[in-house]
């Protein structure tokens, strides 16, 4: 039976699109600018906040929709189980075993990242201008585009000023939202291997060897 089970799922995911992929980092003969990203780990899921006017450059739909804020949050994943309004065991498996469409979910983070996410862990990354460049295509690569060449809203997101749009890709058991932070990571430059980066805690955990987590910053006493 596990022989079965096995080929049965080695022939469903050889068809599968492993979409979207890392990109070649640009290669600059300075490294010139210092750009504050972070990876965020809300528990399960993993994904990117990054400055939004690089992002705006690069994907003016943002621009459109969330005007001038200072990062925005971006993550990949199952269409179905993110964007559903309750959780069940049913679409956790399914988005596990049964490859599916994949969106995208964007995020405005009008103050300090730290700050707009007390409860989640934050690992900050300090980018030259070529590798948030990289990091930048990867991201719009992620995004499904229509004719016009413009990404293709769904709906509101989970939280906060937020938006989901169609992805690219097939989301699967070998192709998790860690895994696209995965891919992102290696886009910017970063020392690792996407191919079994495919939960949450093997992403900060690798991350961890090379970064410290980021944290908010202090306040004096009395002040909230």
């Amino acid at each position: 039976m596990k022989m079965i089970l096995s080929f049965f799922l080695a022939v469903v995911f050889s068809a599968c699109s492993m979409e979207p992929l890392a990109v070649h980092r640009h290669v600059s003969a300075q490294r010139t600018g210092a750009n504050q990203a972070y990876v965020a780990n809300h528990g399960w899921h993993t994904g990117f906040i990054i400055p939004a006017a690089a992002l705006r450059e690069s994907i003016p739909e943002f621009g459109r929709r969330f005007g001038g804020v200072g990062h925005i949050e971006i993550g990949w994943g199952d269409r179905g189980f993110y964007q559903a309004e309750k959780i069940t065991a049913g679409l956790a498996v399914r988005a596990i075993f049964w490859p599916s469409e994949s969106v995208v979910h964007a995020v405005a983070v009008p103050t300090d990242p730290l700050e707009y996410f007390p409860n989640s862990k934050l690992v900050g990354l300090t980018l030259d201008d070529a590798e948030l460049a990289s990091l930048v295509q990867f991201v719009s690569g992620s995004l499904y585009r229509d004719g016009g060449g413009k990404p293709v809203p769904l709906g509101d997101g989970l939280y906060g000023d937020s938006q989901f749009y169609q992805g690219v890709g097939d989301y699967h058991l070998m192709n998790t939202c860690n895994k696209w932070t995965a891919k992102g990571l290696e886009s910017a430059g970063m020392d690792i291997s996407p191919a079994f980066m495919l939960t949450a805690g093997s992403v900060m955990d690798c991350l961890s060897a090379k970064a410290p987590p980021a944290r908010a910053p202090s306040r004096p006493p009395g002040k909230r």
